[in-house]
């Protein structure tokens, strides 16, 4: 009798659930994986793939499979259930890590004096009645002078005081604050550190602007508590008496300029400058001409003071 099938049928089943490998495979129950860090065989990769994937993909599925029957169960309506353990294999993040939070001014304020951040109960003992009353909400102990039969009132108080009223304007002060400095706290959070040195340098800048814009360049001004005091800022006063040659090249030096003005304003006509407004002015009404006769006159009494001496 030939027995030689029947026994290579029972060996191709044992193949079929037995894993030999030369290095053992790498089974992560948590994320359901399994790693086969052996070499890949050349020769039957090249000469049958399918074959080779499919005995590749056999052999993982199998060892996962004899795993996850070894793992702990527990009963459900839907049938038992397998406890998978926490994942070996670490694997990297999909997002980058969260920025830190940047600390309040509360938060900065208890780090330098060492102060300790202790929670509140959500609950507190109340003698009068001798029974727990929530702190806040409905009902809170926060609101006990609000709802209270009876208030005291000082003796200088308004005779249409209400101290109902009072407490409850109190109470809702504190929200809005509360409100206010979380705002603040978020808006400071939003923004950088180099979008607050430029907002700084913007309004120092702005303030530099506003002192020197008054007739006294802010000498005069009222200046506020812990102020720095705004260098670089001079103005520059011509003395009053000065000599006649002196004067007599700024008035030409300033002629020369409007006769160079006016020569523009006829060649490209959208000068900035007014240059009948400026000869007025310098000459105090009387105009260019009167301005050049004046110049001369004082050019001419001072060679003659100078004739006599």
């Amino acid at each position: 009798m030939d027995v030689s099938g029947i026994l290579a049928e029972q060996a191709q089943r044992h193949n079929a659930v037995v894993v030999d490998k030369d290095i053992a495979l790498e089974v992560d129950l948590g994320y359901l994986t399994v790693t086969d860090p052996n070499p890949v065989d050349e020769n039957e990769y090249k000469h049958d793939l399918e074959a080779y994937l499919q005995s590749t993909a056999r052999i993982g599925a199998q060892v996962l499979l004899s795993a996850l029957l070894q793992c702990q169960t527990r009963p459900s309506a839907d049938g038992p259930l397998t406890l998978l353990p926490p994942p070996t294999t670490l694997l990297p993040r999909a997002k980058p890590l969260p920025v830190p939070k940047p600390p309040t001014k509360w938060e900065q304020f208890a780090r330098a004096k060492g102060i300790q951040n202790r929670r509140k109960d959500l609950k507190e003992w109340d003698e009068e009645r001798g029974e727990w009353r929530a702190r806040w909400g409905h009902s809170g102990k926060n609101k006990e002078e609000e709802g209270a039969w009876l208030n005291e009132v000082k003796a200088n108080a308004d005779v249409e005081a209400d101290p109902e009223k009072e407490a409850r304007a109190e109470r809702k002060a504190r929200i809005a604050k509360n409100e206010r400095q979380q705002m603040q706290n978020a808006a400071r959070a939003s923004r950088g550190s180099s979008e607050r040195s430029v907002q700084k340098a913007e309004i120092e800048r702005t303030l530099a602007t506003t002192r020197v814009s008054t007739a006294s360049m802010g000498r005069f001004d009222f200046k506020l508590e812990g102020e720095k005091k705004l260098r670089g800022v001079k103005r520059k006063y011509d003395p009053t008496e000065r000599p006649v040659e002196d004067e007599k090249k700024s008035s030409l030096a300033l002629i020369s300029k409007l006769d160079g003005s006016t020569k523009k304003t006829r060649k490209d006509g959208d000068a900035v400058l007014n240059v009948r407004k400026a000869v007025r002015f310098v000459s105090k009404g009387k105009g260019g001409v009167a301005l050049t006769r004046e110049v001369t006159l004082k050019k001419g009494s001072k060679t003659k003071s100078e004739g006599k001496r």
